[in-house]
This record gives structure tokens, sequence and C-alpha cells, in this order.
């Protein structure tokens, strides 16, 4: 499945399918919430959160693939992913985009 940021694939003309999406709440386990809370004392990365993040774009990732997939899509285009706190130490993160086919 190719995945791009852009509104076109270069030298393919395309239809339009479908928005798809995937989504996941992800949070941290206590014992590394714990941590990240003593790092905020020094400052720097909190990998733990990164780490967090990284598998849930890539959880997200998978799930707006599969929905692509389903479609007979040949591509996202105008990939995009959000994200928002949905409590301490927890957070939501969408993959969005449009599934084309190549004609």
């Amino acid at each position: 499945m190719m995945l791009l940021n852009i509104d076109y694939v270069p030298g393919k003309t395309l239809e339009a399918l479908s928005l798809v999406r995937g989504s996941v709440v992800q949070s941290k386990n206590f014992g590394k919430d714990f941590m990240a809370g003593m790092k905020t004392l020094v400052g720097g990365e909190l990998t733990g959160y990164t780490e967090m993040l990284q598998e849930a774009r890539q959880i997200a990732t998978k799930r707006m693939v599969d929905e692509a997939e389903a479609l007979g899509a040949d591509a996202v285009i105008n990939l995009r992913y959000t994200s928002s706190s949905i409590m301490q130490g927890a957070a939501e993160v969408t993959a969005y985009g449009t599934a084309v086919k190549f004609v």
C-alpha cells in the first residue's frame, strides 16, 4: 500500500474511493508513567511517551491501511495524523487520508 501526504500519485490517474481512518487510544503502564513524572523534574525527552506515541501511530496506520485494502485501494493520499490527550498518560492517535485506486 502506497502512503503519501500529497494529493496525487506522480504519473498515475486516480479514482477516489473514500475517506479511510484508523485510531487507537494508547496508555503507558504505571511504572513508565511514574518515571516520566520524575523526568519532568530534570527535563529532557520523555522516551516512554515518545515510544507510546510511535506505537500508537503504527497501530492507527495499520487500521487505516486495513480499511483502504478492504475497499480495494492501491494507495492512501493526503495522509494525516492527529493526536489528543484523553487523560493523564493516555492519548488518542488517528491516521486518516483518501483511499484511491489507480485507473
